[in-house]
């Protein structure tokens, strides 16, 4: 089985990229999963991006990691040898190493142990989409986000920095075993076409 995973920041192209590939020829071959977000029902019982303390951060990775584990099962039942997965626990990882950086929870470590002793998915390739924050306000604005610029924790410079940090530059390396850094600050259809061609080589 191979898994690759979307990562980057919101609106840095992921879902479309993700939309794109159900439609390519690998779309009948693969098993997708998507963003752990998603797996909830109700808007209101999704962990806060901004938690309040170590616990409140210690206890979201414990329900995304739930998530996770009926991800691994339903990989698993799915019989595909492609897997295509809309972020993944470097995701988790990364929320948590910007909070201890911002507020100094000191969690990372605690949830790097945590994760060995639970079900999760380590991709064999990870895609990074890079885009620069500016870009990141514009899509934002352009898609008419209910919540004001300033009021939007992921796209605060602070966590824009520290998270991408986590994946580009810090000497920490995250869970996938290698990662490629994709420039998609350019039109949507581009990037999408550019993440096919790249798992389209891994997939072979």
């Amino acid at each position: 089985m191979l898994i690759v995973a979307l990562e980057g920041p919101s609106y840095a192209g992921k879902s479309t990229a993700i939309r794109h590939l159900r439609r390519s020829a690998l779309g009948a071959q693969a098993f997708f999963s998507d963003c752990y977000v998603k797996h909830i029902g109700h808007h209101d019982d999704i962990p806060p991006a901004r938690t309040t303390s170590a616990a409140a951060q210690l206890g979201a990775f414990e329900r995304f990691m739930e998530i996770e584990a009926t991800r691994v099962a339903a990989a698993a039942v799915s019989g595909s040898h492609l897997v295509i997965l809309d972020r993944s626990v470097d995701t988790l990882l990364a929320h948590a190493y910007v909070v201890d950086a911002l507020f100094g929870y000191d969690v990372h470590h605690q949830l790097r142990r945590r994760l060995q002793a639970l079900p999760f998915m380590r991709p064999d390739h990870t895609l990074y989409l890079d885009v620069p924050a500016e870009a990141l306000h514009l899509r934002r604005k352009a898609a008419g986000h209910a919540v004001a610029e300033s009021d939007y924790f992921l796209h605060e410079p602070g966590f824009l920095h520290h998270a991408r940090e986590y994946f580009v530059h810090t000497a920490r390396k995250p869970v996938t075993r290698e990662l490629t850094v994709l420039d998609a600050d350019t039109a949507p259809d581009d990037v999408a076409q550019a993440v096919e061609a790249l798992v389209s080589f891994w997939s072979r």
